[in-house]
């Protein structure tokens, strides 16, 4: 049996020429491109004051306007053949804020407006072959986010990216429009949206939340 050809390449998500640059490659190399993971993330873990502004700027720019960029680049071949699925990996950041995760927070949502307004614009223009789904997922085990702590860990555990992957997989090829993990999160997004402000950051306090972050170390550079 003939195996598929992978390609591999290096690219600054933080820069736009070279998102294009390498997009153009990519295109010229692999014409059809059926679905597109913006998944590329970064973290600072430095709470607002301590946080040196260039940091700040590359977490937005790598962690949300990439996906304008990495989108403009693959989305036309797909609206075009009306066939495709374009991933927004956001976060539970995304929908809630965290103390320790200013810039990371703002990027997220950004990243889950981007996938809603973008869905939207999809849907208006009829392309109904074109799908999007939003992953919203609590602390994942990779590395990134060495450090952190969960004080329920039966209802909002620290993931595992092996069933991450699998959950995402799934939603994929169900076109789930959002996935959010653990479940319980979704009690969370529901509460969020109708309790008065006061009251859900006494459920933030109950289980945790917002002391996250104290023990964060992140991934040690190479």
């Amino acid at each position: 049996m003939k195996m598929p050809f992978v390609h591999a390449y290096t690219v600054d998500l933080s820069d736009k020429k070279s998102i294009n640059a390498t997009a153009k490659k990519t295109l010229d190399d692999v014409p059809r491109i059926d679905v597109l993971i913006n998944n590329a993330g970064i973290v600072t873990g430095k709470k607002l004051f301590e946080c040196p502004d260039e940091l700040m700027e590359k977490t937005m720019a790598v962690n949300s306007t990439s996906h304008f960029f990495t989108t403009k680049n693959f989305l036309r071949s797909m609206l075009e053949k009306d066939h495709g699925h374009v991933v927004t990996i956001a976060s539970m950041a995304g929908k809630t804020g965290v103390a320790g995760l200013v810039d990371y927070c703002a990027s997220k949502h950004a990243a889950v407006g981007f996938h809603e307004s973008l869905t939207s614009e999809i849907r208006h223009q009829q392309k109904n072959g074109v799908r999007t789904t939003c992953v919203c997922p609590f602390y994942i085990d990779t590395g990134m986010f060495d450090g952190v702590t969960t004080k329920s860990p039966l209802l909002l555990p620290i993931l595992k990216p092996e069933y991450v992957v699998e959950c995402i997989m799934e939603a994929i090829l169900t076109d789930r429009e959002y996935l959010i993990l653990p479940r319980f999160c979704y009690f969370a997004v529901f509460a969020h949206s109708f309790l008065p402000s006061c009251v859900f950051s006494l459920i933030s306090e109950f289980y945790g939340i917002d002391a996250t972050m104290e023990s964060f170390v992140g991934r040690e550079r190479a």
